[in-house]
Formats: C-alpha cells, structure tokens, sequence
C-alpha cells in the first residue's frame, strides 16, 4: 500500500509523492470534499489541485464520483485507468457520501490494500481513511450532508487505516488550526489512536515503510 497523506496541500516534500506515483504518472483528482460549494469555487478548486500536480510533471485529471452513483465496476474501471489518486480537501462527510453513492468506500480499499494504484491527498483526504469520522464534525458541518442530499452523514470511515489523522495541528496559519488541536486533545483523553499532521507534514506510507516528512 502506497499512501501520501499530506495535512495541507502538497506539503514541503511532494517529491515523495512523484516517487510513489511514478514519473508523469495519471493522477485522478478527487474533490468531492468540495461538492457543498457553489459551483464557481468547486470549479476554482479543482483547477488549482490540476495546476499543482501538472507543476510536479503529472498528468492529473478529475475524476467527479457524482458521475458514478450506483456504478461502482465503472468506478473501478476509471480508477484502474490511473496510477494514483490524489484526494483534496473540504468537507470528509461530503466526501465519505460521495464514496457511499459511487462504491468507492467498497472499490477503493480493495484497490490499495492490492497496491493498484498510490493513494494521495490531503486534509480530507487523509481523514476519511480512518476508521471512524467521530470527532470531525468539531471541524467540518456533518449537517452539510443532509442540507444537499437529504440523507444522514455516515461517520463510519474507509478503515485503510487504523487509527485516526488530524490535519492542521498546531498550525496557526490555518482557520481550523484551533478546531483541529481540539479535535487531537479529545481523542487523546479518550484514547483514540490518532496521527496529528503540521501543516506542511505528510504522513508516507510505502509498503511496511511509515514516516513523517
């Protein structure tokens, strides 16, 4: 399993992530986190994921999970057609209903527990990984799940991982700096194993290989 889990875009060190991925590999830009947004800053959001990734000599292109709801073979199909997945942030609970209507949170683990392809983002990206969401919604609006689509948030992570990532720790420059470390001190007092990530860390995961950068 190949993973860059960043807590702020690229971070310091995206070289790590041009290794995992491979020389200009097919990257799949998630921003379903992004899908509560109007859709001029959905659209100014994903263009930015597209010109960072193209900087680094990847060829990136989006990938809307809205486009396979019920089709998770398509999904599978499209994803195959990659070789990594770069994950932005946003909203983990509009991302998590995303996943659940196309079958990613079913096709995807099964992709990268196989090491199909490399699995990459941030802030969102890296949480909805975790076996439970509990506790983030101190951070992002659950209530933007039911708002848009009529339906209850699934709190229920992806489970890649075993533990739990708080982004934008002890990260001042961040609005959700102050949200995030709350998030960290509770699971802390309630024994939730957790990865906290500076912005400007990842966390990189490359087989039995694991380090902070």
């Amino acid at each position: 399993m190949r993973l860059y889990l960043s807590s702020f875009r690229l971070g310091h060190h995206p070289e790590f992530l041009v290794r995992m991925a491979g020389e200009a590999a097919r990257v799949a830009v998630v921003a379903n986190a992004m899908d509560g947004q109007p859709p001029d800053i959905r659209r100014q959001a994903v263009e930015r994921e597209l010109a960072a990734l193209s900087e680094l000599q990847l060829r990136p292109a989006e990938l809307d999970l809205r486009g396979y709801a019920g089709d998770p073979a398509a999904l599978s199909e499209s994803l195959a057609e990659n070789d990594a997945l770069w994950v932005r942030g946003g909203n983990v609970f509009m991302l998590r209903h995303a996943l659940h209507l196309s079958g990613g949170d079913t096709v995807l683990p099964d992709l990268l527990r196989r090491d199909a392809l490399a699995y990459a983002g941030y802030s969102a990206g890296p949480c909805v990984l975790a076996p439970s969401l509990r506790g983030l919604e101190a951070v992002d609006d659950a209530a933007a799940v039911p708002r848009t689509y009529g339906t209850s948030p699934i709190f229920d992570g992806l489970g890649v991982l075993p533990y739990a990532i708080v982004p934008h720790y002890r990260s001042p420059d961040h609005p959700e700096n102050a949200a995030c470390d709350q998030v960290a001190a509770r699971y802390a007092a309630a024994g939730v194993p957790h990865r906290t990530l500076r912005d400007g860390q990842a966390l990189v995961i490359d087989g039995a290989t694991e380090a902070i950068c």
